[in-house]
């Protein structure tokens, strides 16, 4: 009786492990059959990106930078094609958006509120002078603060999409890598007023860059991955 009951136990063992190995093939080949196919959208999408060589891109990603829900709605304009700086597109709503420039490498589009417009071109407009970084801030400074210059309300903001390259999904208007970040414009603003920090405490933390300048801005920089 006691080498049946044995043989039993045995038999149920044997039984035991090969239910085991079989789950653990079952989900291996689950988890195989997913890379594969993981591997394969990966794949056709990497075929189907272009370069964004034509007007027709250069709208399509410059509006990416824009809120979903109000992209068809914004002016575009930035450099063409052909080396121009001209409006892309008309719109009819608070936003402008600024295409990337074809000229330069990798891609950085911009979308921002009307109302910062006079404050972007004048920027443009003294950067085409040959005037440094420096040089652009201080005129600036001096012009918010005499009024000649207007930035519009405290609190509008700008919205950057941007990467290291150039090709994009035609179909989805995705710009291969690209990522977002976020600026605030409350001039004036410091640490003090506003209880933000100079420095970033944690990646995706909101805080306070040239604190007390006309170009007092929050910097806000979403995580792109869950731990990155």
């Amino acid at each position: 009786m006691k080498k049946l009951i044995i043989a039993f136990v045995f038999i149920a063992v044997l039984v035991t492990c090969n239910s085991v190995d079989s789950t653990k093939n079952t989900k291996l080949e689950a988890s195989e059959s997913e890379t594969v196919l993981v591997d394969s959208i990966a794949k056709a999408i990497k075929e189907r990106l272009k370069i964004i060589d034509s007007d027709e891109a250069l709208i399509a990603t410059a509006l990416m930078a824009a809120p979903k829900e109000s992209r068809m709605g914004c002016k575009v304009i930035g450099y063409n094609t052909a080396g121009e700086f001209v409006t892309l597109k008309e719109g009819d709503n608070e936003f402008i958006c600024l295409a990337d420039n074809p000229n330069k490498v990798g891609f950085s589009a911009a979308c921002y509120h009307k109302e910062l417009e006079p404050f972007m071109a004048r920027g443009r407009a003294l950067k085409s002078e040959g005037k440094t970084v420096k040089e652009i801030f201080d005129i600036r400074e001096e012009e918010v603060k005499s009024g000649k210059l207007v930035m519009g309300k405290s609190g509008a903001t700008l919205h950057i999409y941007f990467g290291p390259e150039t090709l994009y999904d035609p179909e989805t208007s995705v710009v291969e890598g690209a990522r977002y970040r976020y600026v605030v414009y409350m001039p004036w603003a410091t640490s003090e007023s506003t209880g933000l920090p100079e420095v970033p405490m944690a990646p995706n933390h909101p805080w306070i860059m040239n604190p007390g300048s006309h170009k007092a801005h929050i910097m806000i920089t979403p995580l792109t991955k869950v731990g990155e």
